[in-house]
């Protein structure tokens, strides 16, 4: 059985936009259901839903083969978790809060295998290997890994240029939210000098002829945000979905919003 290719990897790699959407439910369920409508890619997501390594791994198996491409993003950039996530079968990982080029390059060496870094060699007893099935994995993983950095802060733009030049760092991530908040406009994403820090580093990121990504709720900015070059992009969370559209069925039961209804109904 021979390795698995990355799709997602290969496609930002030939410029192919991605469309993706966060998964945050933290069930493998709603991650199953959420991989049948069609997006390139889905990011489960370690940081702020409340997921712990097995519950990772069980929401990637139920997205994958299924259409979507799963990414995950841990709650830090931690070696060890790394390490463990990756042996589960995890090709795309993103990564929160980089702010230096140090993080940079121990992020790097992390996700690949000696001598080049410093990942543990012991995927024979997990997924990624198919349990010790897949018997050139060793020699194609570092490969097929996909990371991918996230950059929300001032200090991350600063080191940005040194960031997205680095060997083996596939894409950056600009998080409008917590660069909002490090710029002094906690809960305002669309303030103009959060934008113009946005241009300026998909400007810089294309330069470095690495991929830019960024997550956006409001269909207006997203449309901005492919206009100024995503390369990647999320427009929405399954979370959020949710409470929009069960509290809109309430309404239109009401009569206080008018349903949103076709010739055929619902």
């Amino acid at each position: 059985m021979p390795a698995p290719t990355n799709p997602f990897k290969a496609a930002i790699r030939e410029g192919r936009f991605q469309l993706g959407l966060w998964v945050a439910l933290a069930s493998p369920y709603a991650a199953e259901v959420v991989a049948g409508s069609g997006y390139d890619w889905l990011l489960i997501d370690g940081e702020h839903a409340p997921n712990d390594l097995p519950l990772l791994a069980a929401q990637y198996r139920a997205i994958a083969g299924r259409g979507s491409h799963p990414i995950v993003r841990l709650p830090v950039g931690d070696t060890a978790l790394i390490k463990q996530v990756l042996d589960t079968g995890v090709q795309t990982l993103l990564i929160p809060m980089v702010d230096t080029i140090e993080q940079a390059r121990q992020l790097v060496r992390a996700v690949r295998y000696p001598p080049h870094g410093i990942r543990g060699v012991g995927a024979a007893l997990g997924r990624a290997t198919n349990f010790g099935r897949i018997t050139d994995y060793l020699q194609n993983a570092n490969d097929e890994i996909c990371l991918i950095l996230q950059i929300e802060s001032r200090a991350g733009l600063a080191a940005l240029d040194e960031i997205a030049a680095l060997d083996g760092v596939d894409g950056l991530f600009i998080g409008p939210s917590d660069l909002a908040a490090d710029m002094g406009h906690l809960g305002n994403p669309a303030h103009p000098d959060v934008r113009a820090a946005i241009v300026d580093g998909f400007a810089r990121i294309h330069k470095a002829g690495k991929a830019r990504g960024i997550l956006t709720l409001d269909p207006v900015q997203a449309r901005d945000y492919r206009d100024l070059g995503a390369d990647f992009m999320a427009i929405g969370t399954d979370v959020t979905l949710l409470v929009s559209a069960t509290e809109r069925l309430r309404l239109e039961y009401l009569g206080e919003v008018e349903p949103a209804r076709t010739e055929s109904g619902y």
